[in-house]
């Protein structure tokens, strides 16, 4: 007679009553709605509002913090790709950003308060998840755990984890871009276009610069005072949110090929394409207010209005919003997470989006969908399988538990993920549509044997 599996006998020893997820962010919402749907009840725990954040600003859960774009739309774009890979899935908050989304271009954008308020209102409708407004200190010591604190993880609930997994939290620093009131922008000073398109069609504003505009700017961010970091805070930033004035250090043209790049972009007024564009993209439906695109900050807050009211259009703006830095907090997976995201040592827990290391808004649903699926497979008496890595999801949860990967810094989407093509002569965009398609149809075929319990 086999032997049973260290699964079966800590499912028969543990019988199931709640399954507790820990963190009302995108990741935790995911996984919660993904385990109700298949019958197990959840307790989803949120601290906010009785205990806040230092970055959120209500108590809806999913609340969008850094920026209200869930990137691009498009399947030969790793984002686009991974959207995709979630529709297939089934995913929960995928939809809601769509029934919530606002014109970005080729990007999905959302009103955010809409997105956080229709989250809050299905998980607290469904008859199977119980919100529990309260702040979780310590990791529960029975049944199912899933740990999607997220990058705010608080204090005592870190010392928790620390003390539970036995190593040192990581962390980086992210920042957050400054919001500007629609009616305090200079409309004749800017022009609205999506880039490649016609000159006033579009979402995005955009505040042209000329050379000595641009090369002044760039000189204000680098001598301007950022904000000092906590003696006990390491400074290390995430690349993809890395501060403007961090960007600017780097040399005279990297912003004017970064973020500030003018290609495809042409100024109605002159007929020409700027030296450089700063561009501005609606917060929510009736567009009252504009994010600074890719304007992520650490300066202080008079530099920061003093500075960023020398753009062409802002001179007289009013920031809803100004910019702000905290500290994300992220375990070191690939040491202590399988590829289905639980921990190695410990069945019962499982860490789900940016607390086990994964960056970016879709990136955390498709954490958190993965973990729901899997916990919800666990309990059905099946071992999870997780999805293969020539899938997006799958490479990014190969990704994470890669023990080859140090130092382990946080995993995004990019194609350079995937398995690469045996043809290497095949044109960029040739290949990523050909990856992408593979990547469908292998995500496809993994959910019709194991992802849909």
């Amino acid at each position: 007679m086999p032997t049973k599996s260290a699964d079966i006998r800590y499912r028969e020893m543990n019988p199931v009553k709640v399954v507790k997820v820990i963190g009302g962010g995108l990741a935790g919402c995911e996984a919660a709605w993904q385990i109700a749907r298949r019958g197990f009840p959840v307790q989803l725990f949120e601290m906010r509002p009785r205990v806040k954040s230092a970055a959120h600003r209500t108590g809806d859960l999913a609340e969008l913090v850094c920026s209200n774009s869930l990137k691009s739309q498009r399947s030969d774009r790793a984002g686009g790709l991974l959207k995709e890979e979630l529709r297939f899935a089934g995913s929960l908050l995928l939809e809601i950003a769509e029934e919530a989304s606002i014109p970005g271009g080729s990007a999905l954008c959302v009103d955010r308060r809409e997105f956080a308020h229709m989250v809050t209102e299905t998980l607290s409708g469904s008859a199977l998840i119980e919100v529990v407004r309260e702040e979780v200190t310590t990791i529960p010591r029975e049944g199912i755990v899933v740990i999607a604190s997220g990058p705010l993880t608080s204090d005592p609930l870190a010392e928790s984890i620390k003390n539970n997994l036995g190593t040192e939290s990581l962390f980086f620093y992210d920042a957050i871009a400054p919001t500007v009131e629609a009616d305090s922008i200079s409309w004749d000073e800017v022009f609205i276009q999506d880039r490649y398109q016609d000159p006033g069609s579009g979402a995005y504003v955009n505040c042209p610069l000329d050379k000595d505009q641009y090369q002044t700017l760039v000189s204000a961010l680098r001598s301007a005072d950022p904000l000092k970091p906590h003696e006990f805070e390491d400074k290390r930033y995430f690349e993809a949110c890395m501060p403007i004035e961090e960007l600017a250090s780097r040399g005279d043209r990297t912003l004017a090929y970064g973020s500030w790049r003018p290609v495809g972009l042409t100024n109605p007024k002159t007929g020409m394409r700027p030296h450089a564009v700063i561009q501005l993209r609606p917060e929510n439906r009736a567009a009252t207010s504009y994010s600074m695109v890719g304007f992520q900050t650490r300066l202080l807050f008079p530099d920061q209005e003093r500075i960023f009211r020398t753009i062409p259009g802002l001179g007289k703006a009013s920031f809803e919003r100004l910019g702000t830095i905290h500290r994300n907090t992220y375990i070191n997976a690939p040491s202590l997470l399988d590829r289905t995201q639980r921990l190695i040592r410990d069945p019962r827990l499982f860490f789900c989006g940016q607390i086990a290391g994964v960056e970016g808004y879709v990136e955390s649903m498709a954490s958190g969908l993965i973990t729901g699926l899997n916990v919800a497979t666990f309990l059905g008496d099946r071992q999870p399988v997780p999805p293969p890595v020539t899938t997006m999801t799958g490479a990014i949860l190969g990704k994470l538990t890669d023990t080859q990967s140090t130092p382990f810094t946080p995993v995004n989407a990019q194609f350079g993920l995937l398995p690469p093509l045996q043809d290497l002569k095949l044109k960029k965009d040739v290949k990523r549509q050909i990856l992408a398609e593979r990547a469908l149809q292998d995500m496809k075929g993994w959910l019709e044997e194991y992802g849909r319990v």
